[in-house]
């Protein structure tokens, strides 16, 4: 069984490896560098340059914690990057050398459907190559979605892929747009040194998460310095010399050394080929079965080219039931616990329902909540801000859960396997959690549903 996989990033990588362990002879394609928007230019850059922002942010703190620090305390851009630069590297390398053991063929190139059972990849050369396939998997990702009307220039005017790459830190910065993308890269330019303005046409930042952890975090944002701008709208922008210039509705204008575009990311679809071979697209986006199989036999899709949640573990997943499916099983995904996680600090993750969403379903639920600060080990470490918050259905079965908080993205994996098995708040709350540990705040918030929490009033 040959397999192709066109696109190297957590969905296609993943898929490939996976079709390889299945026994398959496989190839991927990718165009640039293999690990896609998430190792080169999203999840772990970022992650790494936050990493630094807070180690900073602990370093100019550690006098509250008995430690004395001599000397002028500044942030290294260029180390910084250098270090994101490294850690890129090595996890790159890491995933060819996967490649190597598992038996997967890379081939660099841009790949392009050019019937149900063949591939053609060009290379940076000009030359081209035909891959002959019996299955082929399409993870061919996203891009930063830029409207017209600002001056996308990638030197003042910048997405995310640029600000990956900058060679000195901007002395101010307008980010449009306050989701995921824009609240991570907001705090860790304001950490280093950077004047922030972040501006979001919704109610309030997060805006797919829970209103009381958005909310939190604003809180956040103010005591870093962090301008938030919430209910508004850039009417136009300009370049003025070295500036950016914002004009948002009501007549009032901002103005930064760049601006941030963080409003979304769209599926990476031009010259693919799916037009030509009649592969049929919803809303712009390829549609798939239960199976992550097309209306074309033989051709699957996963990641941020289908109808599901633009999320690096999302797309791995879909390429393990892609791959198994490719060879003969019947795998399907259950999207009904996906975890979500911002990496801002304090961090928020979330699951399943939020609360806003159960009340436009008609659910009759319930909630329970447990502040941090209300635990011996947050207050030890001195990183007690935030709550748990989880809501359980009329059979008390957990169908949603939100956490700000220290370390809120590693809490939430119990959370997730909670909903996921359809676990109820009683049955999660009785289990013996360690003491002392983050991990309680989870079992008194479970146990706040029943108003059996011991440790609030």
């Amino acid at each position: 069984m040959k397999v192709v996989v066109i696109g190297g990033g957590p969905g296609g990588y993943v898929s490939a490896i996976k079709a390889a362990m299945l026994g398959a002879n496989v190839t991927l394609v990718e165009k640039r560098k293999v690990g896609g928007t998430c190792l080169n230019v999203g999840c772990i850059p970022t992650k790494a340059l936050l990493a630094s922002a807070e180690n900073l942010e602990s370093v100019k703190n550690a006098k509250n914690y008995g430690v004395n620090v001599l000397g002028d305390i500044e942030a290294d851009f260029n180390k910084m990057m250098d270090r994101k630069g490294k850690i890129v590297s090595q996890m790159i390398d890491g995933i060819k050398f996967l490649f190597d053991k598992k038996g997967v063929n890379l081939i660099e190139g841009f790949g392009k459907l050019i019937d149900k059972n063949k591939v053609e990849v060009e290379k940076e050369d000009g030359s081209k190559q035909i891959l002959k396939a019996d299955k082929i998997i399409l993870a061919t990702g996203s891009k930063p979605i830029v409207p017209n009307m600002f001056p996308y220039d990638k030197e003042k005017v910048i997405t995310s892929d640029e600000a990956l790459s900058l060679d000195k830190k901007p002395e101010s910065m307008i980010i449009v747009g306050g989701g995921v993308i824009g609240c991570e890269f907001g705090q860790f330019f304001k950490r280093i040194g950077t004047k922030v303005t972040i501006v979001e046409m919704a109610k309030h930042i997060l805006p797919n998460e829970d209103k009381d952890i958005a909310k939190n975090l604003s809180r956040s944002f103010k005591k870093d310095k962090i301008k938030v701008k919430k209910g508004k709208k850039i009417e136009k922008c300009e370049i003025k010399g070295d500036k950016v210039i914002a004009y948002l509705e009501g007549g009032k204008t901002l103005e930064a050394e760049k601006m941030l575009i963080s409003v979304g990311r769209k599926p990476y679809l031009e010259n693919l080929g799916i037009e030509d071979l009649g592969i049929k697209l919803n809303k712009g986006k390829v549609e798939v079965n239960k199976n992550m199989e097309t209306n074309v036999d033989g051709i699957y899709a996963i990641g941020d080219i289908v109808d599901s949640p633009f999320l690096a573990h999302v797309a791995s997943k879909e390429g393990t039931v892609a791959s198994e499916n490719a060879l003969g099983r019947n795998k399907e995904i259950n999207y009904t616990a996906v975890p979500r996680c911002i990496y801002t600090d304090p961090e928020v993750a979330g699951v399943g329902l939020t609360e806003k969403e159960a009340k436009n379903k008609g659910i009759d639920f319930k909630i329970g909540k447990f502040q941090f600060r209300g635990l011996g080990k947050a207050q030890a470490i001195g990183k007690f801000e935030g709550f748990v918050k989880v809501i359980v259905d009329e059979s008390d079965k957990l169908i949603g859960a939100s956490i700000i908080g220290p370390h809120a993205t590693d809490l939430l994996a119990e959370l997730t396997l909670a909903v996921d098995l359809g676990l109820t708040a009683e049955q999660l709350g009785d289990v013996i959690h360690p003491h002392p540990t983050l991990s309680e705040g989870l079992m008194e918030a479970l146990h706040d549903v029943h108003n059996q929490c011991v440790h609030s009033v």
